[in-house]
């Protein structure tokens, strides 16, 4: 899918430059929301800015990585890239950093979690384009029908709970736990703060994926939920995120965790959706997961200027605004996440909003990263299997994580 947006009041003449984007397509209903949230945007630009033309290429989720990654090795980079990753072209020196690109006050508007995820040994390079965060997700029929009455806050609560929708309803799944490969990364992660420790990494940047504290945290799973019979009739390292949501839209899932297009979805399908953030050992923890995509600028044209104009006006708060509102996301600067807390048309994001300032976000500003994460995906379940010491499988993930950060 592909369109030249001229705009209008373009001058002619050599000095001209035509950017070209390539962007991922947001819309999973097969509709032209993003489509068209880029032309107006890349029309609006160029009315304001006649010498710059952008040519716009919208990709599916699917494909859109690895188009951008064929058109880089085939020498004919897109100006600017707007998909999953950013860290490979940083490392190879492709991209243009941020304090290269954007203004000042553009720069600084960025969330202080998806800030240290863009940077690559201290330089930001992947700019933040939206974000989300996970709550726990509970059916508010089902824990009516259970007797329970408060929010869950504690995993004591989480366990009691399960034991309540298993014994008083017709859940299917009292606690679905997706450690199936599709999504396994994330759930994974979410359990590690949970659990109060930093997720993958620790506080000098290495993977401590087998600590002493996530260790105990996939012990208590496998002892508390999948021992105990609560967490369905699909094993967990077999169950994959979309099947647990679609699950979950129907009925059939008591608790689990979530983003806001699941909440969305749920609505749809007429169930009453509680959120809260995911418990911890005794409360709150001290983080979220975060999850960011991310947008970027190629050096190979030379085109530094004008890009980096177009991606400042990318960020004013009306666009960043509109395309996270249109697509249940959330906003990556300060300024637009405060506007749209205060805007009661995203009350159902507030719960989300107020998870992100203080996430973590994956090492995604790791070249090993991708490797890491398919070893995450691949492995995690087994922890959950009858016989397996979780230990075991968190010491291999660890082993694998540790090659593959030596080989960066």
């Amino acid at each position: 899918m592909t369109v030249a947006l001229t705009g209008c009041g373009s001058s002619s003449g050599s000095s001209d430059v035509t950017l070209k984007l390539v962007a991922a397509d947001y819309d999973v209903d097969g509709g032209q929301s993003s489509k068209k949230y880029w032309s107006d945007l890349a029309a609006a630009f160029t009315a304001k800015n006649p010498g710059i033309k952008i040519d716009v290429q919208i990709e599916s989720w699917n494909d859109v990585d690895r188009k951008v990654a064929e058109m880089v090795k085939a020498g004919k980079a897109p100006d600017v890239a707007q998909i999953g990753a950013y860290a490979d072209y940083a490392a190879a020196d492709k991209l243009y950093s941020a304090d290269q690109l954007l203004s000042i006050p553009v720069q600084s508007n960025f969330l202080g979690p998806l800030v240290d995820a863009g940077e690559m040994r201290r330089v930001q390079y992947g700019l933040p384009f939206v974000a989300s965060t996970r709550l726990l997700f509970y059916n508010k029929q089902l824990f009516k029908e259970a007797g329970i009455k408060d929010d869950p806050k504690t995993w004591d609560d989480l366990k009691d709970d399960a034991k309540k929708l298993k014994a008083n309803t017709n859940a299917k799944y009292p606690f679905a736990l997706p450690l199936g490969p599709e999504e396994a990364q994330a759930e994974t992660m979410m359990w590690l703060l949970s659990g109060g420790g930093e997720g993958y990494t620790n506080q000098s940047g290495s993977y401590s994926i087998d600590s002493e504290q996530n260790i105990a945290t996939f012990d208590w799973l496998k002892a508390n939920l999948v021992e105990k019979g609560l967490t369905g009739p699909v094993a967990p390292g077999k169950l994959n995120r979309k099947d647990a949501f679609a699950a979950f839209t129907r009925g059939e899932v008591g608790m689990l965790n979530g983003h806001p297009s699941l909440m969305q979805a749920a609505q749809k399908a007429n169930i009453q959706v509680g959120k809260v953030a995911l418990p911890g050992i005794t409360g709150k923890p001290k983080s979220a997961m975060g999850v960011a995509d991310w947008i970027m600028g190629f050096k190979q044209n030379g085109h530094r200027s004008e890009i980096g104009k177009f991606l400042d006006f990318v960020f004013s708060d009306k666009n960043v605004l509109d395309f996270a509102g249109q697509n249940d996301l959330l906003p990556v600067t300060v300024s637009a996440s405060e506007a749209m807390e205060q805007n009661p048309k995203h009350q159902d994001l507030r719960e989300f909003l107020e998870e992100l300032p203080t996430s973590v976000l994956p090492p995604v500003g790791k070249t090993s990263w991708a490797k890491v994460s398919e070893s995450i995906k691949k492995n995690i379940g087994t922890a959950m299997e009858q016989g397996t010491e979780p230990k075991d499988v968190l010491g291999r993930i660890g082993r694998d994580a540790t090659v593959a950060e030596h080989a960066e």
